[in-house]
């Protein structure tokens, strides 16, 4: 059984990379889809972070990066994927992700979305907290792996 992870990581976090790997041991194959939202300025390009998530989860091999740029459902139809994983850090995550698991449900009826809750080490995490700390010159390296803080030292010139 195949299932999909979407999201724009931007970055990739610790919080992600977890996500996955218990994905990975509950399924045949995890696609990590790194997406471009159009509700967002994004902080790295498109490129740059599917090289993060590359990165953050080349140890599992089970798991294939991809992209697409259009509507999920269309993407979980071309690549016959059924199971939709959505991380949820607190409850205020539910009620966007409930909204958008019955949008995606309506458009296509054969695709279930599985909530996970983040691991209670992780559930503060998220990308724009992350942008922000570095931003700052503050310390990441306890929510995102190191080829991610070399990114970002790359990019704000530190």
């Amino acid at each position: 059984m195949k299932a999909v992870y979407p999201g724009s990581f931007d970055p990739i976090t610790y919080g992600h990379i977890d996500l996955v790997e218990r994905c990975s041991k509950i399924f045949d194959e995890v696609l990590v889809l790194v997406m471009e939202n159009v509700n967002k300025k994004h902080f790295f390009s498109h490129e740059e972070r599917i090289e993060m998530v590359r990165c953050g989860v080349s140890h599992l091999e089970n798991v294939t990066i991809t992209t697409y740029n259009g509507l999920l459902v269309d993407f979980a139809r071309a690549s016959d994927v059924r199971i939709l994983i959505r991380g949820l850090r607190a409850v205020s995550d539910f009620e966007l992700e409930l909204q958008m698991a019955h949008a995606n449900k309506a458009m296509l009826p054969e695709l279930e979305t599985l909530f996970l809750m983040t691991d209670t080490s992780n559930s503060f995490i998220s990308s724009s907290m992350v942008r922000e700390i570095a931003a700052f010159g503050g310390d990441i390296s306890k929510w995102v792996p190191p080829c991610v803080q070399e990114e970002f030292k790359r990019k704000l010139g530190k």
